[in-house]
């Protein structure tokens, strides 16, 4: 759909919030605390960015942008492109990131720009009079994002703030954060790759399904369920028209596609955004993504990364 860029904030060193409204001031779809959008920020370029603002604002989305050094040319873009006034076209918001419904307290730990999904965490718990506490670490106060919309929530102990300074030593103590675990507690993390390992390793004896991430690229060390390796080549059939298409092994579903002019829409080509999410009709995929639960695994495969474990596979497009 398209909007209309209403205004550009800047909310830290290096960081800018953008807001979406409706050309016609209509209301926009609604969303739930964690999701993204994925956003054209130019030709061929398309980025998934978390709403960070309140999930009860129906007039407008919100995201924040890190203009990042040597990244793929999405942040820069943003920053240097677009302009107030600009028509830009999105998706509809999605969720990979949830809040659980069946805890009764949650942790929120962020890093740098990983503050962005929080900020509707922290939106929604508080209207709620949920039981939650959010750790925020960045190098300084400069360089923290929405600053102003979280001091307030200071007061009752239920932020944090973290500043390093860019000394490593100096950086939380995650272990110590998350030695013990409370009955009932939910765990929800995003930021740096650094802080996401870190947090894995020192999270890794709490209950099964009480911990949740948030990925912004491929992390270092990726579960096991992301490293099924399945055939290396195999095949894949298009149900709309019947042409089948060989996948090698170092070309993935979504290349072999493109190579013969299939149009396939895509932003992070890392399993970790959902964008490239299709229904398949027959085969048995090998899955290696991050975001779709067992349920999706049944039905859908993200073809930027999945393999397949049969000589066929069928997809339903």
């Amino acid at each position: 759909m398209q909007v209309r860029l209403r205004s550009i904030t800047r909310e830290a060193e290096g960081i800018n919030a953008y807001e979406f409204v409706d050309p016609a001031g209509a209301a926009l779809p609604p969303f739930s605390a964690g999701s993204h959008i994925d956003v054209h920020v130019g030709p061929n370029l398309l980025r998934h960015y978390s709403l960070c603002n309140d999930p009860r604002e129906r007039h407008r989305y919100v995201i924040g942008v890190l203009n990042v050094a040597g990244g793929r040319g999405g942040s820069k873009a943003m920053h240097e492109n677009v302009r107030v006034g600009d028509l830009m076209t999105i998706s509809a918001p999605r969720n990979n990131f949830p809040l659980a419904e069946d805890a009764s307290r949650h942790l929120l730990l962020a890093g740098g720009i990983g503050i962005t999904p929080m900020m509707a965490m922290v939106e929604t718990l508080s209207a709620h009079g949920a039981d939650f506490r959010l750790l925020y670490c960045s190098r300084s106060a400069k360089l923290t994002a929405f600053r102003d919309r979280l001091t307030p929530h200071t007061e009752g102990d239920r932020v944090a703030f973290h500043h390093d300074e860019g000394d490593p030593a100096r950086g939380l103590d995650v272990v110590a954060a998350l030695r013990e675990h409370e009955p009932g507690t939910h765990l929800y993390c995003c930021g740096p790759k650094g802080l996401m390992a870190a947090v894995q390793a020192a999270s890794a004896h709490w209950p099964a399904g009480t911990v949740h991430f948030e990925f912004f690229s491929a992390p270092l060390a990726a579960p096991a369920a992301a490293r099924d390796a399945g055939l290396d080549t195999f095949q894949v059939r298009l149900a709309s028209s019947g042409a089948t298409y060989t996948v090698p092994p170092e070309k993935s579903i979504v290349q072999v596609l493109r190579d013969n002019d299939v149009e396939v829409e895509t932003s992070c080509e890392a399993g970790i955004c959902g964008t490239c999410r299709t229904r398949y009709l027959e085969g048995a995929p090998a899955h290696r993504d991050l975001v779709l639960s067992d349920e999706e695994h049944a039905e859908f495969v993200l073809i930027c990364c999945a393999r397949s474990r049969t000589e066929l596979l069928v997809l339903d497009r």
